[in-house]
C-alpha cells in the first residue's frame, strides 16, 4: 500500500528532513528515513546543531581531539558541523545520482553573524563549500538585503545555494533576480550551469503566527475568520510568482543554456497552533517541483495520517489573492508582518548561534579538564 509520503513524492514534492545529528548518521536512522519515509534531503541550522551537540556522546571523541589541538570555539563548530554535513552528503549520494543532482541535498548555513555583511557571507560560503567538498551540498544564505548580492556572487562561482529566511513576495522576486544574475555571471565565466542547483526557502508557519496574533488583537468576526490562512496563501502566491518569473525570456534563455530552475522550498512547516491540523503545511502546499522540509514530528504525522489530494497550489491562486485582500481590509499590514519576521528570523538564528557557541565552548573546556 502506498504511504502518504510516497504519494507526496509521486506528486512531485521532495521531502527533506529539517534535522541532522551524528547519532542519526551513525545509527543508520538517516539511511532508514530515505527508505521508509521517502526523505530525499536534509536541512540544518544553528538550532539543529546546538541540539545535536548538547546531547549524547557522539561528539565527545572529536571534541577531545579539537580541545587537545587548541581549537577555538568557532574552529570547532566549523569542523564538527562540516564533518556531519559531509557524512550526510555521502549517505544521500545515491539519491543525488538517481535524481541527476536535483535531490540528495544537504544544507549548511553561513554564520548568522554575517547576515548583514555581503563580502563576509561570500567568503564563508566559499569556505564551507570547500570544506564539505561534496557536489550535493547546499550553502544556506539568508535573503537579507546584504544576502542578495552574496547569493549572486556565490551562484556566479558555481556553488549551489539554499536561500533561506524568505517571507515576502517582494523579497522573493529579488531572490529570483539574484539567482538569475548569478547564473549569468557563471555563464560568462564558462561554468557549466547544469551543475548549479538552488532552492528558495519560503517560511510558512511563522507568517500565520504573526498574522494570527494581529487578527486576535483586531478582534472582529471577519478577522477571526482569517485565522490560519495567511501562511498558505502567501506560499501559494510565491509559487505563482515563481511560475511567472521563470517563464520570462531572461530565465528561459538560461534554462535553454542548461540552467536549473530555483525550486521553491516550504520551510517552517511544523504547525505551531494546536487548533490547526498537524499536516496543514504539507497537504495544502502540494505541487510538482517543490520541496517541503519538515521537522521529524511533521514528517511522522504526514506518514501516519497525511491526506495527499494532488495539486493544492496552482488552482488556488484566486483564493490566495482574496485572503490577502481580506487581510488588508481587516487592517493587517502584510509588508510590516514580513519585515518583522525577517528581523526576528535573523535575530533568532543569531541567538541559536550563540547557544551553539556556548555549547561547544563548554564541551571544549570539559574535554580540557578531563585530560589534565
Amino acid at each position: 500500500m502506498s504511504t502518504p509520503t510516497a504519494q507526496l513524492t509521486a506528486a512531485g514534492v521532495s521531502i527533506w528532513l529539517d534535522d541532522l545529528s551524528r547519532d542519526r548518521i551513525r545509527t543508520g536512522n538517516l539511511a532508514e528515513l530515505i527508505e521508509s519515509r521517502n526523505v530525499s534531503g536534509v536541512t540544518t541550522n544553528p538550532t539543529i546543531f546546538a541540539a545535536a551537540l548538547s546531547k549524547g556522546e557522539a561528539y565527545e571523541e572529536q571534541v577531545a581531539a579539537l580541545s587537545a589541538r587548541g581549537a577555538s570555539t568557532d574552529e570547532a563548530i566549523f569542523e564538527l558541523t562540516t564533518d556531519d554535513v559531509r557524512a550526510a552528503s555521502d549517505i544521500f549520494r545515491g539519491v543525488y545520482d538517481a535524481t541527476d543532482g536535483v535531490d540528495g541535498r544537504v544544507s549548511i548555513e553561513v554564520s548568522p553573524d554575517l547576515a548583514h555583511d555581503t563580502a563576509a557571507t561570500v567568503a564563508e560560503a566559499r569556505k564551507l563549500a570547500a570544506a564539505v567538498d561534496r557536489p550535493n551540498a547546499l550553502i544556506k544564505i539568508p535573503a537579507t538585503k546584504a544576502g542578495l548580492p552574496a547569493i549572486t556572487e556565490v551562484i556566479g562561482a558555481g556553488i549551489s545555494v539554499n536561500v533561506t529566511l524568505i517571507f515576502s513576495l517582494e523579497r522573493y522576486a529579488a531572490v529570483i533576480d539574484a539567482y538569475l544574475s548569478g547564473l549569468e555571471k557563471a555563464q560568462a565565466a564558462g561554468i557549466d550551469l547544469a551543475g548549479i542547483q538552488s532552492v528558495a526557502s519560503f517560511f510558512v508557519s511563522r507568517v500565520d503566527t504573526e498574522v494570527d496574533k494581529r487578527l486576535a488583537e483586531i478582534g472582529t468576526e471577519e478577522a477571526a475568520a482569517l485565522k490560519g490562512k495567511a501562511g498558505i496563501a502567501n506560499a501559494r502566491l510565491a509559487f505563482e510568482l515563481y511560475q511567472r518569473e521563470f517563464a520570462t525570456d531572461r530565465a528561459q534563455a538560461l534554462l535553454a543554456a542548461g540552467a536549473n530552475v530555483q525550486r521553491p522550498l516550504w520551510a517552517s512547516t511544523g504547525v505551531k497552533d494546536p487548533a490547526l491540523p498537524d499536516t496543514l503545511y504539507v497537504t495544502e502546499l502540494v505541487t510538482a517541483g517543490t520541496v517541503n522540509t519538515m521537522p521529524e514530528k511533521t514528517l511522522e504525522a504526514t506518514f501516519d495520517h497525511g491526506v495527499i489530494r494532488g495539486d493544492t497550489i496552482t488552482g488556488a491562486y484566486a483564493e490566495a489573492h482574496q485572503v490577502f485582500d481580506d487581510l488588508a481590509a481587516a487592517g493587517v499590514d502584510i509588508d510590516d508582518v514580513t519585515q518583522v519576521l525577517e528581523d526576528e528570523g535573523v535575530e533568532k538564528f543569531v541567538v541559536s548561534w550563540r547557544e551553539l557557541q556556548d555549547t561547544v565552548k563548554t564541551a571544549l573546556a570539559g574535554a580540557a579538564e578531563t585530560t589534565r
